[in-house]
Order: C-alpha cells, then structure tokens, then sequence
C-alpha cells in the first residue's frame, strides 16, 4: 500500500514483510516540514503494532536527498527563540520513536544527509548509502545550538573525536569519509542503494523477531546506559526467547537441515 496524499509527507510502502518509509518532499530535498516531524512518532508506532512488519527502512524520495533536515522556511514562525522548546519537543519524540522503535530499522541514504536528516538517520539501527551522499551537522554555521539529547545518539555511531569533528566544523563528509568513520554500515553505487537496503532489511526479517529484539534491547541499553545496564530488564528479553515456539521451530528447522519460518512469538 502506497499513501497518495500530495505534498510534504512520510509516504508508507509495504514490500513484503518490509515497510519503507519515504520523506517525500524532493522540492526542498526532502525537508522535514513540522507536519512530518509529528507524523514520524505514530507511524513507527503502527509498524511495531504491525505482526507481518518485520523491519521497517527510511528513505528519501528521488536521488538527490535522503533528508535536508529541517525545514529552514519555517524557522521564522515555527522555531523563533518563543516556540524554540515546543520545535525540538516534536524533533525529540520523532528521534525517540526511532530510536525505541521495537521494530530494526535502516535508513537508506542517497544524496544530501544534513542536520535532522542525519540524526534520524543515527537514530536508525543500520545505515546504508549511496557513494554520493554527503553528510553534515550544520548548527554551528547556522548559529543553533546542538540540543545534547541529540548527541547521545551521534556517539553511539561514532567516536568523541568523530562527533566534535561534525559538530565544531559543520563540514560536509563524504561516503567515504562516513563510511572510514563508521557512520555508514556500506557504501553502494547509486542504482545498486535500494537492492542492498532491501537484501539487508530481508536478511533481518528472517530471523527470529524476539531474537532480534533482544540484541537491539542489550545494545541500546549499554548505550544510554554503560555505567548502570537494566540487567534484570535485558534478562527478561532473553528468556522470551526460550519460551518462545520460535525458539522450538528454530531448534527443528536446524536438526531438519531447512530454513525455519519463525512468526515472532
């Protein structure tokens, strides 16, 4: 199912057990607009609700932009220093809502990925990019002050060096760069972007879903919180696995030498 509403939108685009999501304003490359920022928390929330979603990928429309990030035009009446807290509230609850997502996720970036564009694709599990992406934090050029419940996440990707670099400069990187960085999972040529998205996001979706939740539950938590881990909640994720019948359907469909159909439960 594709939405056809016209004009600024987060497009949904079920291919099989994958949901894309596509940022779907190209004419300012692909600009978040406030509309967008709001609709991102209640679409990741209905693929986790979603049982035949199995993973869901971000994408940008067209090939000149995974995401610009904010859209700047809207600064004058939408983030003046008045309504500066109530913009990066709803900038929050969209990097949380991917970030928490039960679900994995991978953005999949093509063309420029600036600003709120990259921190959404930070907040995505995996990253994949075309050779021609370029990647920036630009607040420092722009005068902003980099909201630090944003740079927790930028340092679960990178190194501290890596992210004062971004950050203090406002340069562009590269692919290459990003990919030497750790940023980027891989680098693809341009026409090749969607196929190594889609084989990646199938790889996962084949796997048994509560497995996955787990790691993605382990791994998230000794980021937020390396000195103090929820062990006794990371526990309780592991031992739903081994009472899960995915758990038995994994164990036959080994000793059966064939590929087993896990159903997240």
């Amino acid at each position: 199912m594709v939405d056809d509403v016209k004009g600024p939108q987060l497009r949904i685009d079920n291919r099989g057990s994958i949901r894309w999501l596509i940022i779907d304003n190209p004419a300012r490359l692909n600009a978040f607009t406030t509309s967008m920022w709001a609709a991102l928390p209640r679409l990741i929330r209905e693929a986790e609700e979603d049982g035949d979603v199995r993973a869901v990928v971000l994408t940008g429309a067209g090939d000149r932009a995974f995401s610009a990030g904010a859209d700047i035009s809207e600064f004058e009446t939408a983030r003046t220093a008045e309504k500066a807290a109530e913009y990066d509230a709803l900038n929050n609850a969209a990097f949380e809502a991917l970030s928490r997502s039960a679900k994995p996720t991978i953005a999949a970036i093509q063309g420029y990925c600036m600003g709120g564009g990259l921190e959404l694709a930070i907040c995505c599990d995996l990253r994949v990019a075309s050779d021609t992406a370029q990647f920036a934090v630009p607040a420092a050029k722009l005068g902003i002050g980099y909201n630090p419940r944003w740079i927790r996440p930028l340092l679960g990707v990178v190194s501290s060096a890596r992210a004062r670099e971004l950050l203090y400069t406002g340069r562009r990187f590269s692919a290459a760069d990003a990919l030497a960085m750790g940023l980027v999972n891989s680098v693809h040529a341009p026409g090749e972007l969607i196929a190594a998205a889609t084989a990646l996001a199938e790889e996962i979706a084949a796997n048994a879903p509560l497995s996955v939740l787990a790691a993605k539950r382990a791994i998230d938590e000794f980021i937020s919180h390396p000195e103090n881990p929820d062990l006794p909640m990371l526990d309780r994720y592991v031992d739903a696995c081994f009472s899960s019948e995915d758990y038995v359907e994994g164990r036959r469909a080994f000793m059966a030498k064939r590929k087993p159909q896990f159903r997240g439960r």
